[in-house]
């Protein structure tokens, strides 16, 4: 699409609700969710996009019941330990962002492997916002830069001590299931982007909406505040 981003990021919100909706135990949502992202891997390639960023765990959500801590890190191992290939065939990059010291070591093991077989994908990136919150990598930075004896910094030292450090800025960021806000997605790096809301729970969302939204972005002036 002309005029379409280039980086996009996507908070999938609304899978616990979806399954209220539906009669199904809570879990179900999750594993229904889980399996958009390879929808959205399609979509994205399609459209040109080179990055998709996806707020998949958030370090709030250790947080939630051990139960259902539990089941998401069995599902997260579950879809990539079986999706792999797949996404290696599509030439997909896999990165994640976060502090994955928190998960478990047979957790981060397969994060590495996943970000390790599909290292040399040059088909667009896939970035994982796992065990992720915006003011704990900012924490991070600061404290990374303090430890290297900096005492001021430029834009450009901040951002290369980021988990983000080397990835784009998302042009637009997109959260279904109906919120409106940004839950401590990425706050550094959306300074600038188009930010766009709908009711849509994650698992019903699809690509007619997805381009309904590409479009309306085409349409907007991006100005950077010149």
């Amino acid at each position: 699409m002309t005029n379409g981003p280039k980086a996009v990021g996507i908070i999938m919100d609304g899978n616990r609700r979806w399954a209220r909706a539906q009669g199904l135990p809570t879990f179900e949502g999750h594993a229904k969710g889980i399996l958009k992202i390879l929808d959205v891997v399609n979509w994205a390639q399609s459209r040109g996009v080179e990055q998709v960023t996806i707020y998949a765990f958030s370090t709030e959500n250790w947080n939630r019941s051990a139960e259902e801590v539990s089941y998401l890190m069995k599902l997260f191992e579950k879809f990539f330990a079986e999706h792999l290939a797949e996404l290696s065939e599509k030439d997909v990059r896999v990165r994640f962002i976060g502090d994955r010291t928190l998960a478990a070591p047979r957790t981060q093991e397969i994060l590495r492997e996943t970000e390790r077989r599909t290292a040399a994908g040059i088909n667009g990136t896939l970035v994982v916002a796992f065990s992720y919150g915006g003011r704990p990598e900012i924490l991070a930075a600061v404290n990374t830069l303090l430890k290297m004896g900096k005492q001021k910094v430029t834009e450009e030292e901040f951002e290369a001590a980021l988990w983000t450090a080397g990835l784009l800025d998302p042009d637009l960021i997109i959260r279904t299931g109906g919120e409106q806000r940004l839950s401590n997605f990425l706050p550094w790096q959306s300074a600038y982007s188009e930010l766009f809301f709908t009711e849509t729970m994650w698992p019903d969302f699809s690509e007619e909406e997805i381009e309904k939204i590409f479009q309306e972005y085409a349409a907007r002036e991006r100005r950077h505040g010149k």
